[in-house]
């Protein structure tokens, strides 16, 4: 009876550590707001254009990520063989792919939220290993059948979660348990086990699951059984092997700097391959060339987010840090405001921005794989980044409504913005309609002259009473009126557009036209 008295006082204590520990690492409003954005990265699908356009504008929203990704692109890994380089988010994501530049981004939300000056190393550590992983992960699922397979990568990006939470809210507890663990008289989850309260796993679940990320990459973190794995019979069991494999493999390669070190014939590597090589198609060259693609790819990311490759040391004593290190946070935050720009919002470099986006859109267009939609984004996010504007969204035909309605669109309130942007096809007097009936580009410096009021529609008077000045770009094929580019700022544009800028929008708006106009 004591016995049982006392057990039960011990499974009281453990869930009373694991509560306040969930409540440290969920509970502040920064995990809150990680935890928000992270499913709505996780929820984005690939399988339609809106994906896309939602990535692209999730990651335009954010200037540091925008340059973050832009620098990845740009890296010597991913470069294209023209070597043109990459500057819109929409050709980023054509060249690396959806799921790349989706499982990117979580990781770089992960270094942006749980970096901490205080702990600098302990952290640094664990989000090398989580960034490691989530490469691993992508390269096994590019080589499976599995359907949806990219999820893999997701699943093991989040592996290492726990951890990297504890490392960073709870940096005595995780000393405790790393201490333990490397005594060699407990495994890693029998570690956190004993010190926290539940395990790491069990920790990333049960954050996982705070966050609503689906069931499925939940699920995939729990541990495998021990010994050889075998191939999974569902794709649940399939990303739970990845998962592991991957954290494997990223422990593995943080030990040393040494590439040689690393190779698929040593013992650790050796084993690895026992234990996965059925269940992951897997032999000793594959491996090899895994951990080749997997190095070099981290070094791509590593420099894509200003972060140098940190030497495998002993980590200094407490309160010691590397300041420096993880302070890619504010690195490069604001190289688009203040002078940069004028008072309206256009850059200063406006032009280059424009030729640059010219240049990549050909590039895209030049490729089998680009879509009309593929080339109608980068269009559209090359003059919202180019000149600065606030709102811009694309304005198609739709026979079936009998009206124009706006397909796409970037920039503040652009959801209820592009919902209310649609008009009659009918013929109207309006500076939309004269735009596309005479088959003219509109540059608005100043919204507010009288003259221009009196041409604007009372639609548009109501949805942005506050634009100021704005771009009509009427794309007409044949004599066939098709729709329109829209762009605006809050703020008058007197510096107007220049004869140089207007040839490039020219040429942006003849790409679109190009890619709309039927072979023949």
């Amino acid at each position: 009876m004591a016995g049982e008295i006392q057990q039960q006082g011990q499974v009281g204590a453990t869930r009373r550590v694991r509560a306040a520990l969930m409540n440290k690492v969920c509970g502040g409003e920064s995990m809150f707001t990680l935890g928000t954005s992270v499913a709505r990265v996780v929820q984005m699908a690939s399988s339609d254009d809106q994906g896309t356009h939602d990535l692209a504008y999730y990651v335009l929203s954010d200037v540091a990520l925008t340059q973050r990704i832009l620098r990845l692109s740009n890296t010597a890994v991913y470069r294209t063989a023209s070597g043109a380089a990459v500057t819109t988010i929409s050709r980023a994501i054509s060249l690396l792919g959806f799921d790349n530049v989706r499982t990117t981004a979580l990781a770089m939300l992960l270094v942006d939220a749980l970096s901490n000056g205080a702990h600098a190393h302990s952290v640094r550590v664990e989000l090398e290993n989580a960034l490691c992983a989530s490469l691993v992960g992508r390269e096994i699922a590019r080589a499976s059948a599995w359907q949806g397979a990219e999820e893999a990568a997701i699943a093991a990006l989040f592996k290492n979660l726990g951890p990297l939470l504890v490392a960073t809210h709870e940096h005595a507890r995780y000393r405790e348990v790393a201490a333990l663990a490397a005594a060699g008289t407990h495994t890693m989850g029998q570690a956190s086990q004993m010190i926290l309260g539940c395990s790491y796993d069990t920790l990333s679940e049960a954050v996982l699951a705070e966050w609503q990320i689906p069931e499925l990459i939940v699920r995939a973190l729990a541990p495998l059984p021990p010994g050889i794995q075998k191939s999974a019979a569902s794709r649940g069991e399939w990303m739970r092997q990845v998962a592991s494999f991957s954290m494997a493999v990223a422990t593995l390669l943080a030990r040393s700097d040494d590439v040689a070190a690393n190779s698929a014939a040593t013992p650790e590597a050796r084993a690895l391959l026992t234990r996965y090589g059925v269940a992951l198609s897997l032999d000793a060259g594959l491996l090899e060339q895994l951990f080749g693609s997997v190095q070099a790819h981290m070094s791509s990311l590593l420099q894509s987010m200003s972060l140098q490759p940190q030497p495998r040391l002993e980590p200094p004593e407490e309160g010691e840090g590397l300041p420096d290190v993880l302070l890619l946070v504010t690195m490069d935050a604001g190289a688009a405001a203040g002078d940069s720009c004028h008072p309206s919002g256009k850059p200063h470099n406006a032009r280059a921005l424009l030729l640059a986006g010219v240049q990549d859109v050909t590039q895209m267009r030049a490729g089998a794989a680009a879509t009309l939609n593929d080339v109608i984004l980068a269009v559209l996010e090359t003059l919202y980044r180019a000149m600065g504007f606030r709102f811009a969204t694309v304005c198609l035909k739709d026979p079936r409504s009998g009206q124009f309605r706006a397909r796409v669109a970037f920039g503040e309130d652009h959801q209820r913005r592009q919902h209310g942007f649609a008009f009659p096809m009918a013929p109207s007097r309006d500076i939309f309609h004269l735009a596309m009936d005479n088959n003219a580009d509109l540059m608005i410096a100043d919204a507010a002259s009288a003259q221009i009021g009196a041409l604007l529609p009372a639609w548009h008077r109501a949805l942005l009473p506050d634009a100021r000045s704005f771009i009509v770009l009427p794309l007409v094929v044949n004599k066939v009126q098709l729709g329109l580019f829209y762009a605006d700022r809050a703020a008058p544009a007197p510096e107007g557009v220049p004869p140089d800028e207007a040839s490039l929008i020219q040429a942006l708006k003849g790409q679109v036209l190009l890619a709309l106009t039927p072979p023949g």
